[in-house]
């Protein structure tokens, strides 16, 4: 199983170089390798540079399974409308392949709602309405990496202890603060910032009109517990 991009909960990628790496070895063990894609254009806020691993694996020839989530990216969450893909080498594969594709739907969910698929269709269908998309997703993502500048500059600005760097060198929707348990639990409950414990943070979540309290709450927890 692999992350696309914009790992979760890390958002730590492999370099394009690490992914080679990564694409030799499952080569070299005859990995089925499975995608998990559910941020795309949420990493560069480009779609196809986060489809790079992808494709990249895709053109080697490895087999692949795809899981595309429209969850985030079209911001259909309660839709939970995406796809799923497989690629095989032979007409039989495929035959094969659907054969139990359509055992397996029929058990799970036989006939799924479609309205958040038709809403993705008709997106994608429509040059003008994907550009604006595009251009929309775009503008997401580089708000959240605003958003990371915006919290790594407050905490260097109160001098909060210990090193930051990591907000701004993660990418994606979430940021692995390196807050501790405790400190996580004072996040919540003293200053009802809400994460997990184990210190990741929705970075979507991050705004201008929040940065500054998230961070003195950040301090504050560091300095105190």
């Amino acid at each position: 199983m692999l992350h696309a991009a914009a790992h979760n909960p890390t958002g730590v990628d492999p370099t394009t170089e690490q992914w080679g790496e990564i694409m030799a070895v499952c080569k070299a063990k005859k990995h089925v390798c499975w995608f998990d894609s559910a941020y795309q254009g949420f990493a560069t806020g480009d779609l196809d540079i986060d489809a790079t691993a992808m494709r990249a694996f895709a053109d080697e020839g490895l087999p692949l399974f795809v899981s595309q989530s429209f969850a985030k990216n079209f911001g259909l969450y309660g839709e939970r409308v995406g796809t799923f893909s497989i690629t095989c080498d032979t007409p039989e594969a495929v035959k094969a392949v659907m054969s139990q594709l359509d055992i397996i739907i029929r058990n799970l969910y036989s006939n799924p709602p479609k309205h958040g698929a038709n809403i993705v269709k008709t997106v994608l269908s429509d040059p003008a309405l994907y550009q604006e998309w595009r251009d929309e997703l775009k503008a997401m993502s580089l708000r959240i990496q605003d958003m990371r500048t915006a919290l790594y500059d407050e905490l260097t600005s109160l001098g909060t202890p210990g090193s930051w760097t990591h907000i701004t060198s993660q990418i994606g929707m979430f940021s692995f603060t390196g807050l501790s348990p405790e400190q996580c639990t004072q996040m919540v409950e003293k200053h009802h910032v809400y994460m997990l414990n184990n210190g990741r943070v929705s970075m979507a979540g991050v705004t201008s009109k929040n940065v500054k309290y998230i961070a003195k709450a950040i301090d504050d927890v560091v300095r105190n517990f």
